[in-house]
């Protein structure tokens, strides 16, 4: 719903920053991650990348430093057993990388370091996240074609499933697409997975 916030960092703790953007004040949970990165930032402009959370009985707005940091949460909360407060404590005690690098080595005992994870969940983390990691879904893969086939890769997914198509074969489509032409244009890659869709 929200992509990101830009304003002036106005509070910061190692759980909380408070961005005030156009006269609004907003409170984002965030990571130790992300409070390392705006050190010093009080006071300043930032943006903050965001994903909004409604439960029942309780709406989060949990900001990110970058889009990498937030697609990890993103991934993280997506598996079974792992909420947004677990997601954000996984990535208090290591990078987005180093997730990735965790799950891509079955380093159960990484995740297991973590305060509120056991075993069964370091598994269920792997397990989960592994085949997203290896077969290049999202942000979650490391960027190997730079940021722009990136950034062009994450526009063309979001507007093709708005457009209704389902998101793992979008993924699968692009993956292939920009494996073939890394330097496609925006608009051709649309076109071009238009026709394969």
């Amino acid at each position: 719903m929200y992509e990101y916030i830009t304003g002036r960092l106005e509070e910061i703790t190692p759980t909380d920053a408070i961005v005030e953007a156009c006269g609004v004040g907003y409170d984002l949970l965030i990571s130790l991650s992300t409070f390392s990165k705006l050190q010093g930032a009080q006071g300043k402009n930032v943006k903050l990348y965001t994903c909004h959370l409604v439960r029942e009985d309780d709406e989060s707005l949990y900001g990110f430093a970058d889009k990498s940091e937030r697609s990890v949460f993103e991934q993280l909360i997506s598996v079974s057993g792992v909420g947004p407060g677990s997601a954000r404590m996984i990535l208090s005690a290591m990078t987005a990388d180093e997730v990735r690098e965790a799950v891509l080595a079955n380093d159960v005992n990484k995740f297991k370091s973590v305060k509120g994870i056991g075993l069964k969940t370091a598994q269920r983390v792997i397990l989960d996240l592994k085949d997203k990691i290896g077969k290049g879904s999202g942000e979650f893969t490391f960027e190997t074609s730079g940021s722009a086939s990136s950034a062009i890769r994450e526009e063309a997914l979001s507007a093709l499933t708005l457009l209704g198509f389902a998101k793992p074969a979008v993924e699968k489509t692009l993956d292939k697409l920009l494996k073939e032409q890394p330097d496609c244009s925006l608009e051709d890659l649309i076109k071009r997975a238009l026709k394969l869709l």
